[in-house]
């Protein structure tokens, strides 16, 4: 839904070809290494959003290479962009791959629990370390929101930092504990009543 209604909202600024899009998209989400879109999603979201009345082609343009068609918003796609931009976003916080991870490690002896942890923790003082350094790069005057950004980021992954602390010294309480289990459901057809 967020690439659908950004490029809606790169629209509402001006009527734009699919390239330029895809160029403003990532300039937008902070660059490539935070969120990378592929060009043939663009054209596919693009078509899509026409289909759908929210875009409407205007002209197409030729600068001496290939034509190119330049989208601009229809007031029922300006619609939906305010309403996107008003609904609030929902996080993910609970649907982790990590804690799947840790998880299985725990329900099988395929690695050691400790190993699935240390690992993670790796992972996050690399990524860290990472946003660090590339927040440092970042001029404030040039670039505040992007500086942002990486800044909520690198808060994000000291608050997983800090739970891989809080939950490690528990690993071993979790391991004598039975693992979730689905709900049994009876199957096939219910006894007829009489």
């Amino acid at each position: 839904m967020s690439v659908r209604n950004a490029l809606l909202g790169l629209l509402a600024q001006r009527p734009r070809h699919g390239y330029d899009l895809h160029s403003a998209f990532e300039a937008l989400a902070g660059g490539r290494e935070i969120w990378e879109l592929k060009p043939a999603q663009v054209y596919t979201t693009l078509g899509r959003l026409e289909e759908g009345g929210l875009i409407t082609p205007e002209r197409v343009a030729q600068d001496g290479g290939p034509e190119k068609r330049i989208y601009a918003i229809t007031p029922v796609g300006q619609q939906e962009l305010a309403q996107w931009l008003q609904t609030p976003v929902e996080g993910q916080h609970q649907r982790n791959e990590f804690f799947l991870k840790l998880m299985l490690s725990v329900a099988t002896s395929v690695v050691d629990p400790y190993l699935v942890l240390r690992a993670q923790r790796a992972g996050l003082y690399r990524e860290l370390h990472g946003l660090t350094r590339r927040r440092s790069a970042t001029n404030p005057a040039q670039a505040l929101a992007t500086m942002l950004l990486l800044e909520r980021a690198a808060m994000h992954v000291e608050a997983d930092l800090r739970w891989l602390e809080m939950l490690e010294p528990r690993l071993d309480e979790i391991r004598r504990q039975p693992l979730p289990a689905p709900e049994l459901r009876p199957r096939g057809r219910p006894p007829r009543s009489e």
